[in-house]
């Protein structure tokens, strides 16, 4: 463990792929990074198949994806320390943060902490998550060829998930909780189009998700209006309620956005010069695997630059 009164030059607190990236690049700019790197799972290593990850034919699986750069950051020198950052202080000429029992001090911070998708908080969404309940369809559509897939949601995002389901599913279902959804005209033109391939099950919730005991085989579902309550047979359900954002340490220290999201400029910089933020903490829009590791690779570029000014 890290002794407290040792001021590091980078401290890296995330436990996903653009952590892991941004402890490569740091590392092999001889900066030694440590890694905050908590005990709970990232979202990629919650993914089964990754496909579209450039330079693997035959796809990946996310958390060999994740062990993988991981084990090549420490290659370089990058130390991981199994626990979750609890609180966070700016202070004169360092940063400061507590994780279990250390306290570590820092002159630059890289924020890599992710966003979590929001849950039903239903039975049997635990059991099955990672499989057959998924909150990526861009990254697990290609699973469901030719299978039945469900969405639970009503924004833009569920229409997203349902568009890249469509081209690969036999049948999606689209369940939203109201009668009007919430997404952009466009986006539900977009869907009342596919009405043969898409279906909309409206005024409804997902009760539970049912199983064999090792993949979903379907959800039990309620009319909020009837209260009647019907079983569908399904392989896949996708979660698309949206994204809480792992700031709640940064609150009233680094601008974040409405949504509780790191305001970044085009450089992955923050609101203090020193810290930087990198992937889903900071990112939306685009959640994706290949795009928060760049931000990984360029927060720790701009880290390494700021610590040279400073040498």
């Amino acid at each position: 463990m890290a002794k407290k009164e040792q001021i590091h030059g980078i401290i890296i607190i995330g436990g996903g792929i653009a952590a892991y990236t941004a402890a490569l690049y740091t590392a092999r700019a001889d900066l030694k990074p440590i890694i905050l790197c908590g005990i709970e799972p990232d979202q990629l290593s919650l993914t089964t198949l990754v496909e579209n990850w450039p330079g693997f034919k035959d796809g990946i699986q996310g958390p060999e994806l994740i062990q993988n750069t991981k084990k090549q950051a420490e290659k370089f020198g990058a130390k991981c320390i199994q626990e979750a950052a609890e609180s966070f202080n700016i202070k004169k000429g360092y940063f400061e943060i507590k994780a279990g029992n250390e306290t570590f001090k820092t002159r630059t911070l890289i924020i890599a902490t992710g966003a979590s998708a929001k849950k039903l908080s239903i039975p049997g969404e635990n059991k099955y998550f990672g499989r057959g309940i998924s909150t990526c369809a861009v990254c697990d559509a290609a699973l469901y060829r030719n299978k039945n897939a469900i969405v639970v949601g009503g924004g833009d995002s569920a229409m997203e998930e349902s568009l890249a389901l469509y081209k690969f599913a036999k049948k999606v279902t689209i369940i939203h909780r109201r009668n009007e959804f919430r997404a952009s005209k466009i986006m539900q033109d977009r869907i009342f189009k596919l009405k043969n391939k898409i279906n909309i099950i409206r005024d409804s919730e997902v009760t539970e998700v049912l199983g064999n005991g090792k993949l979903v085989t379907g959800i039990k579902v309620k009319n909020l209006k009837t209260e009647k309550i019907s079983e569908i047979k399904t392989d896949g359900v996708f979660l698309a309620i949206g994204h809480t954002p792992n700031t709640g340490i940064f609150k009233k220290k680094i601008n974040l956005d409405k949504h509780g999201y790191i305001v970044t400029d085009k450089f992955s910089n923050t609101s203090i010069p020193g810290i930087y933020a990198a992937g889903d903490v900071q990112d939306p829009i685009f959640k994706q695997a290949i795009t928060s590791a760049g931000a990984g690779c360029q927060a720790a570029l701009q880290a390494e630059k700021y610590l040279e000014k400073r040498s």
